[in-house]
This record gives C-alpha cells, structure tokens and sequence, in this order.
C-alpha cells in the first residue's frame, strides 16, 4: 500500500461494468487492506469502498513500474573528465536494493474475486427486476407488495387438487368444508389489482395481507387456513363438484338428507359455481353443480344396486328474499308459506314439486327459475343475487309418494358489509340487512350440528327453517360448504372473514371432546375402580396430551394450530414426591363439564392422587 497516497488517481471498475478514474480518499492497513475512492457524477460526488487486491488489479502500472533499458544506446556518453571524477570519489550514497513487495496468493486472490464477482451478478440481476417490475407497474402503487408476494411465492411448492386423482378419493365426513378462490377479472387485471391468496396444496391457503411498520416500511402478514379441499383459481366447475357435492349422491339414495350450499361475498363467483358459466348476461347450466348433481342422480337411479328401489325425482326451485319465500317454477313468482305441523315438519305451504325424467328437464327448470331470480346491482357486482336460491331434488317412492331422500343446492346470497353498502339506498341496505342475519343463523345451525347439539336455532331465519330436515337426523345428515373468496387486494378484509367464517364451521367439525376422554375410565381397564398404582409412570399415562397423543375416536381435521381440548386446572399436573399441594376431591374441581361419568371418574382419580402422596417410588 506504500505506492498509494492520499488524492492519487486510481482507475476503478463500477458494479455496471464501467471503468473510470477516481481519487484515493482513505487508506485502511492492516488485515484489511480497503481502499476507500471517490468521484464526481453529475452535480454528486459518489464514493466506493474497493479490497487492495481490486485496485491492483486494475491499476498494474502502479504497482509494477516499466524497467529502464540497459542497452548502450539509452545511455549518453559521458566526458573523461566525468568518468575520472566518479572514479576517484566513493559514491556518496549506497545503492539500495529494491524493495521487495511480497505478492498475495493467487489462488486467496482468484476466490475474493470469484465470490465478489458473484454477488456482484446477484445484486445487478435483484436490481433489474425491480427496475422491470418498476418501469412495467410504473402507476402501480403496490409493486413493492407484488415483489413480496412473488417472493413468498417462490418458496412455496405447489401441489394442487387434480380432477380424478385415485390416490386421494374425496372425503366422507358429516360436514366438509371447501375454499375455491376465482381468478382475477380482465377490469380488475386492467386497473393493476393484487392477487394476494397463495394456494402452496390441496388443503391449505395463504392470504397476504398487505401491513405498515410504525415508520410506513410496507411488510406482509401471512394468514395461513386449512380446510378440506382448496381449489385454486384453474380449477373447473367439474373438479369441484368431484370433490363436494358428488360424494353426496349416495348418501341420498341410502336415504338421507344431503346439504351443498355456496357461501361468499358479493361477486366470488358462487352463481358462476352453482348454476353454470356465464357468457354475457346469459348463464348456461350445463356446467353447474345443480345439472352436474342431476346428470349422477339419473346414472345412479339406473344402477342395479338402486334400481329395485323403484324411485321418482321430482325438483322444486324457490327463493328466499328477505324473510319472504316465493316459488320460482310457479308464473307470476307468488309468495309462499312456511308452516309447521303438528309433527313439528316444516312444510312450504303451495310449493310445486315437478316430476323429472331426464337431465335436460332439469336444465330446462333451472332456466326458468333463473330467469326470475331476484338480482340488484351493488358497489362490488353489477349483477348480485339479492336472494337465497334453493334447489331441491327429491327422490320418492314410486308406490306411496314417500320421501326416501333430499338434496338441497343452495346459492346463499353474497354476504356485505356496512361499509360496502355506505353509499347505496335504503332497500339495499335492509337487503344486507336481512342477508347478513339469515348467513348468521346458518353458522349457528352448522356449529351445533357439527357438535351434536340437543339443540338447532332453525327458527332464526326463513333459511334454516326451510332447512330444517337438513340440520336434524343425525347421522342421515351430511354436510358441504364451499367458500368462494375474491383474490384481489381490495377484497382482503372480505375474504378474510370469509375464511374465518368457513373455519369456525371446520372447526367444530372435530367430534365434541367431552371430560371422559381426558382420562381412563374404568371400562378402560374391565373393572369396577382405577387400577392400584405402582409407579409414578402410571400416573402419567392417564394423562393424553395433544401434543403428543392423539385422542381415540377423534378425527382432527381442523387447523393444526388450534387447541380442541381446554386443560386449565391441576389434573394435567404430576405432583413430584413430597410435594404438599392439597388434591380437589370434587370433580367440579377437577374438570368443568355436564358429563355425570367424567366427574365420578375425576373423584376416583382424585382419591387415587390422595393415595399416591403417601407412597414411595422407585
């Protein structure tokens, strides 16, 4: 570094490729060996901090001056005078050895090199794509979010649910709950809008909610959910249908009760899912799940194993407005009843059951009954069902007319807020109003199904009372929700509600855990009491922790992340030997709950624990 000096120009390579002439400003010794350069550019002065190594290589005339020639001809003639005069005096100086600079490795050299050179390519290829992204979203406030969520994405693998995999069969649960996310429209496309809902497999998604640090530094917050099946915004109506309502079917014919219903906000496509594609303002139902479940229904009446059962269809489509219900197979769409009779059955007084004997009947009844449908044009859909529309299938008796088994398809009107309608009038509003309440009461009913309640509030909307042979049986009773979401940035609060909504039903579909299971009860053992205890061991063993043990008879298929069992009291504690805690002796103490078999096996286990203070373990 002795050949450097303080404002000394050096040339330097820039990390774009340029080679220009820059001053030395700071020399830095040591192991380091830094150079620290400056130059102007422009009305600025810009510096860079470069290793020794690089500005030898750069700058070889520095480091390893020319040679002089030693031939005769580069050297004047001198006098006789002069050479007498240098032969008779001694030379006044010594000539000094030239000092020997000790090269570095070649081989530490050419790595620094090679790893610099390679961060330099990382860094210049970041630095492109951002300008890319920038100079192509160059209106678009949120480019940063994009590249955030591009890059979350690339960590992700993708493992979407595929159209007639025989590896994963659909699943057969009492209530399944699905996620299919609709892809972004061309005008949402035109105005730059966001798609911030990742699906990494075929039960789980992500939604990207965009957040500001307290000093406005953009991040993103990940809302991860897990359900039975997601579908990405690829997959057709067909592929939905194979995994929702189409392992229905049979349940029907073995004479239950089968509910698929489409709950979303305004505008997520639960029309487009349920009744067909549309083209225009023309819908075509031969896509939908209602012509879908039909075409099944007609295959499986003919099948041998269910053809000796002798069975009719007849189909019935009404709406439900507001808490008013009309019949939309009927001309002039009149109002309809809803009364309970003496057997406690709800009946739709005057509702018309039409005979059907093929598919094509069945599309023929749902354009009829879509064509009169109520619709409205709101903030978030020009086109928004203001209604509830619900189509049934039933299957009878050829012999006495008995219904031997229903299937009720359900396009729920579009949930809203408050704050969408703010600007709308005063019929809108009620409308959500009354949409709201009615999506309110069908959770409830949902989550006292999916937890075996004595009992339903169906009598809280017109929608849960019509329902109402859907929500009690039983076993004979299934299930499917599909919850459509919106993918844009604009509709993530809506969808995140969406999917808490879809995920407070899923959860509660895990069977009740009641305070029994907590412990071994006697049955468990084939006596009339616990069994002595002879080791600290047993103890533990009585105790099932979540974490590492998996209740029997209970099929978790809720997210992960959630407690289902609430252990708040002594009875997850081992007391250690000579501890002096006093034991409950109530089982009120010991466990909260209803149940008469868990609180007088609390009070066995608990006068066990008593037993086991005085006893001594090896």
């Amino acid at each position: 570094m002795d050949q450097l000096s303080i404002n000394q120009k050096v040339f330097i390579r820039r990390s774009d490729g340029r080679v220009h002439l820059a001053g030395i400003i700071k020399l830095v010794g040591g192991a380091n060996n830094l150079v620290t350069v400056e130059w102007p550019e422009g009305h600025a002065v810009r510096g860079k901090e470069l290793p020794l190594e690089m500005v030898m290589l750069m700058n070889p005339q520095i480091f390893d001056p020319p040679r002089c020639s030693g031939t005769l001809a580069s050297i004047p003639p001198r006098s006789m005078k002069q050479r007498m005069a240098a032969g008779s005096f001694p030379p006044r100086f010594a000539t000094a050895s030239p000092r020997q600079v000790a090269p570095p490795r070649e081989d530490d050299v050419v790595a620094q090199v090679e790893r610099m050179r390679k961060q330099r390519e990382r860094r210049r290829e970041t630095h492109t794509q951002a300008r890319q992204k920038k100079s192509e979203d160059r209106g678009n406030p949120n480019w940063e979010i994009a590249r955030m969520i591009g890059l979350q994405r690339l960590q992700m693998k993708s493992h979407p649910v595929k159209s007639g995999n025989t590896d994963n069969p659909p699943k057969e649960h009492q209530i399944v709950v699905c996620v299919r996310k609709r892809p972004l429209r061309r005008k949402e496309l035109a105005d730059g809008e966001l798609d911030v809902v990742s699906i990494p497999s075929k039960d789980m998604l992500v939604v990207h909610e965009p957040r500001k640090h307290v000093n406005l530094s953009k991040f993103l917050e990940n809302h991860s959910f897990r359900f039975d099946y997601v579908f990405n915004e690829d997959c057709s109506n067909g592929t939905v249908y194979e995994y929702t309502a189409r392992p229905l079917i049979r349940h029907i014919f073995e004479g239950g009760m089968a509910t698929c219903f489409a709950y979303g906000q305004t505008g997520s496509g639960k029309t487009h899912t349920m009744g067909g594609q549309f083209t225009g303002r023309q819908q075509s139902s031969m896509d939908g799940i209602y012509a879908m479940a039909a075409g099944d229904i007609f295959t499986t009446l003919k099948s041998p194993s269910y053809d000796k059962l002798q069975l009719k269809v007849s189909c019935s489509f009404f709406e439900i407005y507001g808490s008013r219900v009309y019949d939309l197979l009927m001309p002039g769409k009149p109002q309809l009843r809803v009364l309970e009779d003496g057997n406690q059955q709800v009946q739709v007084v005057g509702l018309t059951e039409n005979p059907v004997n093929s598919t094509g009947e069945v599309l023929a009844l749902l354009e009829l009954g879509n064509s009169v449908r109520t619709s409205g044009q709101t903030s978030a859909n020009a086109k928004s069902s203001r209604s509830h529309a619900v189509f049934q299938i039933s299957l009878r008796s050829s012999a006495n007319s008995r219904l031997h088994g229903k299937f009720s398809l359900i396009d729920l009107a579009g949930n809203e807020r408050g704050a969408d309608n703010s600007s709308a009038d005063r019929v809108t509003r009620l409308e959500g109003s009354e949409i709201n309440k009615s999506l309110l009461v069908l959770k409830e009913c949902i989550r006292a199904l999916g937890r075996q309640s004595g009992h339903l509030p169906f009598r809280g909307s017109k929608l849960t009372q019509v329902l109402r042979d859907s929500f009690i049986g039983g076993k004979k009773v299934k299930t499917c929700m599909i919850a459509m979401i919106s993918p844009g940035l604009h509709s993530v609060e809506n969808t995140l509600n969406t999917l808490r909504y879809a995920d407070r039903v899923k959860e509660l579909t895990v069977d009740s855990v009641s305070p029994k299971r907590l412990i071994r009860t006697a049955s468990n053992f084939g006596g009339s009491s616990l069994p002595d205890i002879t080791h600290q061991s047993q103890i533990e063993n009585m105790y099932l922790s979540p974490s590492s043990k998996s209740l029997e008879g209970v099929e978790i298929h809720s997210s992960p992340a959630k407690a289902v069992i609430d252990t708040t009291n002594d009875l997850n504690r081992v007391p250690e030997q000579g501890s002096e805690s006093t034991y409950p002796t109530s089982g009120r103490q010991l466990i909260q709950g209803k149940s008469r078999r868990a609180q007088e096996a609390s009070i066995m286990l608990a006068k066990s624990l008593a037993q086991f203070r005085g006893q001594n373990f090896p």
